[in-house]
């Protein structure tokens, strides 16, 4: 790293059209703040390898989802492990930066997640249900998903996609961490209306769950976000533990939650790069 102020590329596709968000806004405001600190570049995720050897750190934010860009994306991660690159969040994430997989050994482990499944013979396990979700483990953004009756399942069970019952959650509650440290939660109180988010009083139960997945990831930096269901019987259940590129919602939080979390960011970029 370099004597003077470090040095980052930051990652984001600025024109990605994602719904109900606003990506661009968000990294927009967030390299507006860390210019404070670093000494900053934004960059596609197309121009990540011919640019990021020349900078101290590579940040990956709201870069998009993976499948827009796959083959550069395993280039990018290719020559950054080789290189020895410093990535942030580190490429060690063992949630939605390694695929879905994820789901299906938390799952099996019984860890409090929606029950999940991807091969014929361990169909039994799924609860009964009049309808299944089916979707690639490298999904992202709900994109190839299906809702499916029970009869189609044995058809689709192989092995590259995952199936899910249709859970009868009452809304989405959404943890946002930087590091290990809670910043704070956002959730949606109507289920048809994912990115309707509200600010949500977490408790503390619901707190050991969430840390319960960033325990289990290991990151010891980095931004996640832990996505839960409210079940029927009042529990929560995992949804998706994203520790890749997770939106933030930062424009649904009050001035001080902002600045805490620009902060904690902040500290959390200073303690990766000396580390």
């Amino acid at each position: 790293m370099s004597a003077e102020r470090p040095r980052l590329l930051y990652v984001t596709d600025l024109a990605y059209e994602a719904r109900g968000r606003r990506y661009g806004d968000e990294d927009v405001f967030l390299t507006s703040r860390l210019r404070t600190h670093f000494d900053l570049a934004l960059c596609h995720p197309l121009d990540a390898v011919a640019l990021m050897n020349a900078f101290d750190a590579v940040v990956v934010r709201n870069s998009g989802p993976v499948l827009g860009h796959q083959e550069a994306y395993d280039a990018f991660r290719e020559r950054a492990l080789s290189a020895g690159t410093r990535v942030y969040n580190p490429l060690t994430g063992r949630a939605d930066m390694a695929g879905k997989q994820y789901l299906l050994d938390l799952s099996a482990a019984g860890f409090p997640v929606i029950p999940t499944v991807d091969r014929p013979e361990d169909l039994h396990r799924l609860p009964e249900s009049d309808r299944y979700v089916v979707k690639p483990k490298l999904g992202a953004d709900s994109i190839g998903l299906r809702i499916v009756t029970a009869d189609a399942l044995p058809a689709l069970a192989d092995g590259v996609s995952l199936i899910q019952p249709c859970v009868d959650f009452a809304h989405e509650i959404s943890f946002y961490f930087v590091d290990d440290d809670f910043q704070y939660a956002l959730y949606a109180p109507r289920p048809d209306r994912r990115w309707q988010l509200e600010p949500y009083d977490a408790t503390a139960r619901d707190l050991r769950f969430a840390r319960r997945f960033v325990d289990w990831n290991g990151l010891a930096h980095g931004i996640q976000r832990v996505d839960a269901c409210r079940a029927p019987d009042g529990e929560l259940l995992l949804v998706e533990l994203e520790d890749l590129n997770p939106y933030l919602s930062l424009d649904l939080v009050d001035d001080r939650t902002r600045d805490a979390f620009v902060a904690a960011m902040t500290r959390s970029l200073h303690g990766f790069l000396a580390g």
